[in-house]
């Protein structure tokens, strides 16, 4: 009986692959495609950063080495406040010159306006001639702009004991502070660089080739959309990095961002040029003949160039004679060759 169990069972196995249907014969492969549509409209997303509207270099107006450094990067300090202090000496002994000149030319001075007035009275009475005169009337105009020349050294020197000290323009924000005890700067070195409180802008740096729009919007961690406005632009692309830098302030923001803070931005670009498509990124194919796209025309693939005039996160913008809603392959173009079949599988 147990012979016969096992010869009814394969046999069954048997009747059953029999019956199994045959694999199809059509072994091109699937591949995902999707129509392109028109670029008109894209939105470009973009990475920004908050800056203040006013950052400059913080640095001394006379050179000389720092003896205090008051502060650390990363501190908010307020008008006037003090941030770095110089060694004195040699401001000191500038000092001391310019007040013992301007104590010279004083006394030369008056010396010289009593000589004109002796000589002047011997010119009275004829015992002189009048081109000795003038000869002495020269000697006090001499002596004159002498202690003119003085007492604008010694106010220099005044004002150079007070650049010394270096305090903070207005209030804000210390970003970076490079300067150190013992390091000796020229006058307008930078030793800090100062973000002032007050209005903030996002910093987006845009691809070559591309207008800079005028409006825009971030996104906020919490997902909303707020608008921003340009408020200036670069007059030439960064020679390193061929973009362009443009600044955008906030309009209407509920509150300000922290500066530094990184932005997701987005803005809607105009069509570049004519027969400009938009694609996803997937669909370039670059093997070393310049980037092209593959196109299905009779359930066949088929390369066709293409120029790319921009690409975002996701998207390509590409100029090519392309008609609208055309099948364009989207996964997997590097392994396609001109002519093969495949199956489409839209998405």
């Amino acid at each position: 009986m147990l012979k016969v169990g096992v010869v009814l069972g394969l046999s069954a196995v048997i009747m059953a692959c029999s019956q199994a249907p045959a694999p199809s014969e059509d072994t091109s492969p699937w591949v995902k495609t999707q129509k392109i549509q028109s670029g008109d409209g894209i939105a470009l997303s973009l990475t920004g950063i908050v800056r203040a509207k006013v950052e400059s270099p913080v640095a001394f107006r006379v050179s000389g080495q720092i003896a205090e450094r008051l502060v650390n990067a990363g501190e908010h300090v307020k008008v006037g406040q003090v941030l770095f202090r110089q060694d004195p000496s040699d401001n000191a002994a500038t000092m001391r010159a310019a007040q013992a000149e301007n104590t010279s030319a004083a006394a030369a001075l008056a010396t010289a306006k009593a000589e004109t007035a002796r000589q002047q009275e011997l010119f009275d009475k004829g015992f002189i001639s009048k081109q000795f005169l003038d000869r002495t009337d020269l000697t006090e105009r001499e002596a004159k702009a002498r202690a003119n020349a003085a007492q604008s050294q010694l106010l220099q020197a005044k004002n150079a004991s007070a650049y010394n000290v270096l305090r903070a323009p207005s209030n804000g924000l210390l970003l970076d502070v490079t300067g150190e005890p013992g390091q000796v700067v020229a006058a307008g070195q930078a030793v800090a660089v100062f973000a002032q409180d007050g209005e903030r802008e996002v910093e987006v740096f845009f691809p070559d080739r591309m207008p800079v729009p005028e409006l825009g919007e971030i996104i906020t961690a919490e997902g909303k959309k707020e608008a921003i406005k340009l408020s200036e632009k670069a007059g030439a692309l960064d020679a390193m990095s061929r973009t362009q830098r443009a600044r955008y302030k906030l309009v209407g923001a509920s509150t300000a961002p922290a500066l530094g803070a990184i932005m997701q931005t987005r803005f809607a670009v105009p069509s570049l040029t004519e027969n400009t498509l938009e694609v996803p990124l997937g669909a370039l194919d670059e093997r070393g003949k310049g980037p092209h796209v593959w196109l299905i025309k009779e359930g066949k693939a088929q390369p066709m160039p293409v120029v790319v005039t921009l690409l975002s996160s996701e998207t390509a913008r590409i100029k090519a004679e392309i008609p609208a809603n055309t099948s364009l392959i989207v996964l997997g173009t590097h392994l396609l060759k001109p002519g093969m079949a495949v199956r489409e599988l839209a998405q």
